[in-house]
């Protein structure tokens, strides 16, 4: 990948040429793929600490961790896109994100394989998701952003981190297990 090399707005307005718009992305590994995120998401990268397990969660909620007196979920992001569990080992993070709530702020940590770096990417190099093919739903895709003649996956964190999609699945699951438990009893 391209080192960072960051492009500033200048203040003068008589400038010949406009700047295109160009965000930043967080990129990271999941598996054999690489993936973004903006930047303007992420509140900070930490070393993977194991979370703390709580009964009656869908898989891909590992758990939970203490983040300055917070409780802050951790998500295994491979078990969200319906892969396999993400294998811990020495360059595994948890990038903690500020996904939109009803009515706040919610912080969330996503559990990734590894980080790699920030890149500013013009939005001119940005194609739409596409609507068939990908190896995720397609809803969880921001966009495609071509890079060195390759495709890098910037994510939609406010629908891939949906608080209230995920409140959904965890109830189910917890009115499975009360079903589970009542079939068991009779």
């Amino acid at each position: 990948m391209k080192p960072l090399h960051l492009q500033r707005k200048h203040d003068n307005a008589a400038s010949a040429e406009p700047q295109a718009d160009v965000r930043q992305y967080l990129t990271f590994q999941l598996g054999g793929d690489v993936f973004a995120i903006g930047i303007l998401a992420i509140r900070e990268i930490l070393e993977y600490l194991k979370p703390t397990h709580v009964p009656l969660m869908p898989p891909f909620i590992r758990g939970v961790m203490n983040l300055r007196g917070s409780v802050v979920p951790v998500i295994d992001l491979s078990l969200r896109f319906a892969r396999g569990e993400t294998e811990i080992n020495r360059r595994t993070c948890v990038v903690i994100i500020e996904v939109e709530g009803e009515d706040q702020l919610q912080l969330i940590g996503i559990l990734v394989d590894a980080v790699h770096e920030v890149l500013a990417i013009p939005d001119a190099d940005i194609e739409p998701p596409p609507q068939f093919g990908s190896k995720i739903r397609v809803d969880f895709i921001a966009g495609m952003a071509k890079l060195d003649g390759h495709f890098i996956v910037l994510l939609n964190v406010n629908k891939v981190l949906s608080v209230d999609e995920m409140a959904l699945i965890s109830s189910l699951g917890q009115q499975d297990a009360a079903a589970e438990t009542q079939t068991e009893k009779a």
